[in-house]
């Protein structure tokens, strides 16, 4: 019998290759002759990195950059150890988590991003993949694209201030001193988002406020942000205040589709692809999967329903068992899309540090537990 072990991250309690090795403990108190495959994954959002370095056995690297407030702040990303590929979390270098009272959105810059990519490019990687969630920046990828050699001037040929708050005095773009390395290496942008760029689902408006914009500082950086794009559109020849996903980390995702080769895709199906899941799930009866909370978003491409439906397309008839922490409303119609069955983990109600706390033994023993009904009620061959 083989299992294939893939699940995300417990935030706040487990990596996702923790998660896998409690689970796989838990499965071999039952089962210990059984063939077991463990892939810890992501969606593309935080823990990505983590992810994509233990599945592979790549190794991380840490550069001093600049936080989303020119302070300086270490970074890390990975380099995979299947092929010649980095993978990055913007937010590790300009994430919310730098945020405090004190600090401005008008000013917050991606600057930090661009320097983890000039790095990795001039490692030699022929690709980048760029998970692009949890920004404190609604700069359009102004700082990154700074980062890499673009040059964003006013009407006087000078630099404009960073942040979205600079983008105003925009007047011309100049491309001729951009890092050749860059437009050699392919960035697949790995977000779920799908907001445009400006306008009442573009990125000021929708992510602004957790941000700590104003209202007025929104007004002004949605018109900032669509000047941007005409400027972008003048000059370029790339048409991007409406493009899907344009809006992704505060425009950033425009910034990168307007100034790097690269294109986008739901985050888990880059990581299903990159840990060949749907390779080692052949022959296998059964795939456990899980993460923190579980409900109707996650059929909105979280890892759970991507592993499920990853394993379906092998074998329709492998079974997909899904673990966490939390499951919430809405899951019924998971079943419909690939997930057989969900089991939350908590033995007890309990508060959310205690639960925190013994996330590991929880896992493993529903593991077990599910192992034990595996056993009870014959097992496919």
């Amino acid at each position: 019998m083989k299992f294939v072990i893939a699940p995300d991250s417990f935030k706040g309690s487990l990596t996702a290759r923790q998660a896998a090795n409690a689970i796989h403990e838990g499965l071999l108190r039952v089962f210990p002759d059984a063939d077991y495959v463990l892939i810890p994954m992501a969606d593309g959002g935080e823990g990505t990195v983590q992810s994509l370095v233990d599945a592979t056995h790549g190794q991380f690297l840490t550069m001093d950059v600049l936080d989303p407030f020119k302070r300086p702040t270490d970074a890390r990303y990975g380099l995979l150890g299947n092929r010649n590929t980095a993978v990055i979390e913007m937010a590790a270098a300009s994430g919310i988590q730098f945020m405090s009272e004190q600090t401005d959105p008008m000013t917050a810059t991606t600057y930090g991003t661009g320097q983890l990519i000039f790095d990795a490019i001039h490692r030699g990687v022929d690709e980048i993949i760029l998970g692009i969630g949890g920004s404190a920046t609604t700069d359009g990828g102004e700082g990154m694209a700074e980062a890499l050699g673009v040059r964003l001037l006013n009407a006087d040929g000078q630099p404009i201030k960073s942040g979205g708050g600079g983008l105003a005095s925009l007047a011309h773009i100049d491309m001729s001193q951009v890092d050749p390395l860059l437009l050699k290496s392919h960035i697949r942008i790995a977000s779920d988002v799908v907001n445009p760029l400006v306008g009442p689902k573009g990125s000021a408006v929708v992510f602004g406020p957790q941000k700590g914009a104003t209202p007025a500082m929104i007004k002004t950086l949605d018109a900032n942000l669509r000047h941007f794009a005409d400027v972008i559109k003048h000059d370029l020849g790339k048409s991007l205040a409406d493009y899907p996903g344009a809006g992704a980390a505060g425009g950033l995702g425009a910034g990168l589709l307007a100034f790097t080769n690269a294109s986008m895709a739901k985050g888990i199906e880059i990581v299903v692809e990159m840990t060949d899941l749907k390779a080692r799930t052949q022959d296998a009866e059964y795939l456990i999967t899980g993460e923190g909370a579980i409900d109707f978003q996650t059929q909105y491409g979280k890892t759970p329903i991507g592993t499920a439906q990853a394993a379906k397309t092998v074998d329709p008839n492998v079974t997909v068992i899904a673990l966490a922490g939390n499951v919430g409303a809405g899951i019924d119609q998971l079943y419909d899309l690939g997930i057989d069955a969900i089991f939350g983990i908590l033995p007890a109600v309990v508060t959310l540090p205690k639960a925190i706390e013994r996330g590991a033994d929880n896992l493993t023993q529903t593991a077990e537990n599910v192992a034990r009904l595996i056993k009870r009620d014959g097992y496919r061959h």
